[in-house]
């Protein structure tokens, strides 16, 4: 027998299934344009093109630009995105596969949306699956159907709408079981117009260069703008609500990122006066609205319808948190943004897009406008708006500021006082040293008369500082201002900075020449245990991330202490008068000597942010408001805070980092993992020896820092991961393109050849530690 005769032996009843050949499947490639370039879902930085596959004639109709689709790459089939269709490939034709199967015919990320993904992508050095995942929710098909029923039967009512008023409302119809919405496209129009010349009046009334933004949302170009909000408990829900619905009563679509879901709650009822319905679904089940809200963090099939409503056009106006700057509008927009500085803004995942960079790069590349508003001016604002070298980056330029013209801001602020160490002794204060003098307490008990009074605390957290043991400065590094740290090893015995990793030695303090410096433990717990002593009797309520948050409190006397960001609001009271009281009668600043150890880039930036929030809920000076600083702080930030006007602090801001080249007068970029990986990079990039080792007449690199191990981190990753270190490249604003570039290829190539060691790249970071 013959060992082609031989055969395996088995027992009976186990003899191997006898498999079937498939035969392989009958393509015909599609008549016109048969290759498709397909985005892929790999996030690998060295697999950021497009790939070529052939479009079956059976799918051509369905296999257009901007939908999902799911082909085989490598030994698995993953998904990825048409981007465009062309009749030729530079791959050979044997090595080109079929795409397996079209998932949607919807078109979920359209031409311009694709465009924009690509500069986002270059912007921040990524790829464009990088953007798509955060861009495209999850795909969930019964979604599909139930959208396609829906606006099959949306047409416009009424008949007589202007043209650039019927696309923002053409969702407005007879509805599947015949009934109409709660209002005719005509009626709502005509309601949004309305409200929003009404609201120009007002706006106009308050703050100088009005007319500006005004002529910008009816325009056709591109115009960026920086809005100082006004103080008022529902002010900045006004002017959001007023720019979304001029920006729809001329035809436009309008996105507002907001820092979080509160705020998404607190703006919708004001666009609710304006005649615009949320996106929700009627009795008969289908979903109609004006209103879409965008987060990362609802349910699926929600995200997803959203965000399908808002590619098919049936919803204009868009809010939400940071997943609302990935909606895909068309043509001329509303890109405006709530507290650029917010650390929400900044992705946690690579390229790390900023939120602020991608509005603004989206209102450009639409032709539409970009409006970054605060309490709190950001020196990015600042610089856009005043300084005397701002260039245009891909990601920033030239701002017209909307500033509060002085009569209304001195109507609108409540009565701010500073009661530091010097203004006690002025007063004759005996508990000068205390953490509520009785000034305070006489001024609260006052307030408590006839409403709630709001105590900000800081974060419920301890952390570390360096200061002046004589003056209590906080101690910073001589050669680039970073803050000092004591080092990890206690061996060692000089301070070391957390940007350059200078160690300090022989430091002096430049205010007072003293040469000791103290560690300073910041906190706040046990703050209504203590003041329940000097309040007795009155209700109190504690509103913080430990202690849960309390979304609002009736206008009733009690105390409110809360944290950053967890200020309850106030609900309002009916009285014959009608509806009245939403705002806190006082509100109290603890604690404020913490401001002055505080750590990063933006710490003082973040102090007044968080200031200015609470005290914006305060009643203005004319209905008998007050706002108390308790404590010493940075004479800028009282300042900022008592004139409300932060362009004082930005401007000292943005004073300092031309002197000491941070950002954003300079762009600069964190780099971190193992340190032969990260000096490797930065040597390649020509930060070290090269073109880059050298910024202005400062170095162009900073460090590298020591930085502790990933918290996920485990036994298998502990050799990828040692000695982990941190790195600063600083170039010029001019150059920042070219940095995107160098840091994306560099790394793409760490990858692609396998080397060894983690390495991960930010490009304008919040912080640099």
């Amino acid at each position: 027998m013959t060992t082609s005769d031989a055969q395996q032996l088995t027992l009976d009843g186990l003899a191997p299934r006898k498999r079937r050949k498939r035969a392989p499947a009958e393509h015909t490639p599609a008549e016109h344009d048969p290759i498709a370039q397909v985005v892929l879902d790999v996030q690998a930085l060295h697999l950021g093109q497009t790939f070529d596959y052939f479009i079956d004639e059976k799918d051509s109709d369905a296999a257009q630009p901007g939908v999902l689709v799911r082909v085989r790459f490598g030994g698995q089939r993953v998904g990825g995105v048409i981007w465009s269709r062309t009749s030729t490939s530079d791959t050979p034709r044997s090595s080109i596969r079929y795409i397996e199967r079209v998932l949607s015919p919807d078109v979920l990320v359209p031409a311009s949306m694709r465009e924009d993904i690509g500069l986002i992508a270059n912007a921040y050095g990524g790829t464009r699956a990088n953007i798509l995942r955060f861009a495209v929710p999850p795909r969930v098909a019964k979604v599909e159907t139930e959208q396609r029923l829906t606006a099959s039967f949306q047409r416009p009512v009424g008949g007589s709408l202007p043209d650039n008023i019927q696309g923002g409302f053409a969702g407005r119809g007879t509805l599947p079981d015949g009934t109409h919405p709660s209002g005719s496209s005509f009626e709502v129009a005509r309601s949004v117009s309305e409200g929003a010349a009404q609201g120009y009046r007002r706006i106009a009334a308050n703050y100088g260069e009005a007319n500006v933004l005004n002529d910008a949302l009816h325009g056709q170009r591109f115009q960026s703008f920086v809005f100082d909000s006004l103080p008022g408990a529902q002010e900045w829900q006004r002017n959001m609500a007023w720019m979304a619905a001029t920006s729809l009563s001329a035809g436009k679509s309008a996105v507002v990122e907001l820092p979080t879901m509160r705020e998404v709650e607190d703006l919708l009822p004001v666009l609710r006066n304006y005649g615009l319905k949320p996106f929700s679904p009627t009795p008969s089940g289908s979903w109609i609205g004006d209103v879409a809200v965008l987060n990362a963090q609802m349910p699926a099939a929600d995200r997803y319808r959203a965000y399908l409503a808002v590619a098919l056009g049936q919803v204009k106006v868009i809010i939400g948190t940071r997943a609302v700057m990935y909606a895909p509008v068309e043509g001329p927009a509303l890109f405006a943004i709530l507290e650029d500085a917010a650390y929400q803004n900044m992705d946690g995942m690579m390229p790390y897009p900023q939120a602020r960079g991608v509005m603004r790069l989206r209102a450009k590349s639409h032709g539409g406008v970009f409006v970054a508003m605060a309490n709190a001016r950001t020196v990015q604002s600042q610089w856009e708006n005043t300084g005397p070298d701002t260039v245009e980056t891909p990601v920033s330029g030239y701002s017209t500021a909307i500033h509060p013209l002085a009569s209304p801001l001195k109507d609108a602020t409540p009565w701010v006082r500073w009661l530091n160490r010097d203004e006690l002794a002025r007063l004759a204060d005996a508990t000068i040293g205390a953490r509520v003098p009785h000034t305070a307490v006489r001024a609260l008990s006052k307030a408590l008369e006839s409403g709630p009074v709001l105590l900000s605390i800081p974060q419920d957290s301890t952390s570390e500082a360096l200061s002046c043991a004589k003056c209590h400065r906080q101690a910073r590094c001589a050669k680039c201002s970073g803050p000092l740290q004591l080092p990890a090893d206690r061996s060692e015995s000089a301070p070391r900075c957390q940007w350059c990793g200078a160690a300090a030695i022989h430091w002096t303090c430049p205010g007072c020449g003293h040469e000791r410096m103290r560690v300073v433990r910041v906190g706040a717990a046990g703050t209504a245990a203590e003041l329940a002593g000097l309040f007795r009797g009155v209700p109190m309520v504690l509103s913080s991330k430990a202690q849960g948050l309390v979304r609002d409190v009736p206008c009733k006397p009690m105390i409110v202490i809360a944290t950053p960001g967890f200020e309850p609001r106030v609900r309002p009271v009916s009285n014959e008068r009608g509806a009245a009281g939403h705002e806190y009668r006082a509100v109290a600043i603890l604690d404020a000597w913490t401001s002055l150890y505080a750590l990063g880039v933006d710490a003082r930036l973040d102090t007044l942010t968080a200031w200015m929030r609470a005290v914006s809920l305060c009643a203005p000076r004319s209905r008998g408001g007050q706002a108390l600083i308790l404590g010493e702080t940075d004479p800028a930030i009282a300042q900022s805070l008592m004139m409300w006007d932060s362009r004082i602090l930005a401007s000292k801001d943005l004073d300092e980092r031309m002197e000491t080249g941070m950002p954003p007068t300079v762009a600069a970029a964190c780099v971190w993992g193992r340190r032969d990986a990260v000096m490797t990079l930065m040597q390649r990039i020509g930060a070290l020896g090269g073109d880059w080792a050298v910024c202005g007449e400062l170095s162009g690199m900073l460090g590298p820092v020591p930085i502790a191990q990933p918290d996920t981190v485990d036994a298998r990753e502990l050799e990828a991961t040692a000695d982990r270190v941190k790195a600063v490249v600083r170039v010029p604003q001019s150059q920042r393109a070219e940095l995107a570039i160098r840091l994306h290829r560099e790394t793409a190539r760490h990858v692609a050849s396998r080397e060894p060691g983690e390495l991960r790249f930010r490009i304008d970071p919040k912080d640099l530690i």
